[in-house]
């Protein structure tokens, strides 16, 4: 036989015990129809109640869950871009032979509003994206990334990237490419069909950078205006960046 479920058991212990005191209520007092008044009145409140439980405080935790969820995600974006993210992008960016046609549009300042976020993020999804693999120094490149990688292995343990799908799939694409970069023994001699195969490597992650980073800097403007000023300060695609506050 099949074990029976605490479940079950419990919501027949409460049942019996229901019955039983409207028992003793009734050999008590006899009134039958005190019983049944209460007994419909409570029955009826029922269903307001699991609609106030179900629909409407349930709701209001999870949404209030969620954006718990999403302040810790964004922390774990904050350190990404601090450790790996703003560095690489730096050096990805330079290498962009097409990139004065949108460098202008990504020098974010606090005066940019929502609009123009939106605007740039539509901008960014129909502009050729390019890397110059003759220029990429690729030992300097798996040198940066594998001293990163415990770090990254951190980042992609994080529950919280869930709630993520953009940042996961950046991250996978980083790793990725750290990953064909420490698997080749003399990177300095690479034949031209391989090194075009890490520039499609280098391309996805540095698109999914680009998109990541815009997307970081609207919510450090909305929520953090300290944290917003650094990154301004340390923009990758400012050549006239400093962190120094003049």
């Amino acid at each position: 036989m099949k074990r029976i479920s605490w479940q079950i058991i419990l919501g027949l212990s409460l049942i019996i015990l229901s019955v039983f005191f409207y028992l003793i209520h009734y050999a008590i007092f006899r009134d039958p129809h005190h019983i049944f008044i209460y007994l419909i009145g409570d029955i009826g409140f029922v269903f307001i109640e699991v609609l106030l439980v179900t629909l409407i405080i349930h709701q209001l935790l999870s949404m209030r869950e969620k954006r718990a969820r999403l302040e810790k995600l964004n922390m774990v974006i904050g350190a990404f871009f601090s450790e790996v993210g703003t560095r690489l992008l730096t050096y990805l960016s330079d290498l962009d032979p097409k990139l004065d046609r949108i460098r202008k549009e990504l020098i974010v300042t606090t005066d940019w509003s929502y609009q123009e976020f939106s605007r740039v993020s539509k901008r960014l999804k129909n502009y050729d994206y390019g890397v110059e693999i003759q220029e990429v120094e690729l030992e300097y490149l798996r040198g940066f990334l594998m001293e990163k990688r415990d770090f990254l292995l951190r980042l992609l343990e994080n529950p919280n990237l869930l709630e993520h799908e953009s940042f996961t799939e950046l991250l996978r694409a980083v790793f990725h490419l750290t990953e064909e970069l420490e698997a080749r023994e003399n990177i300095r001699q690479l034949p031209d069909p391989d090194r075009e195969h890490l520039a499609v490597d280098i391309k996805r992650a540095y698109i999914l950078l680009v998109h990541q980073w815009v997307d970081y800097m609207k919510y450090l403007k909305d929520n953090y205006p300290h944290l917003f000023s650094l990154a301004m300060r340390t923009n990758p695609f400012d050549q006239e960046a400093s962190p120094i506050v003049k």
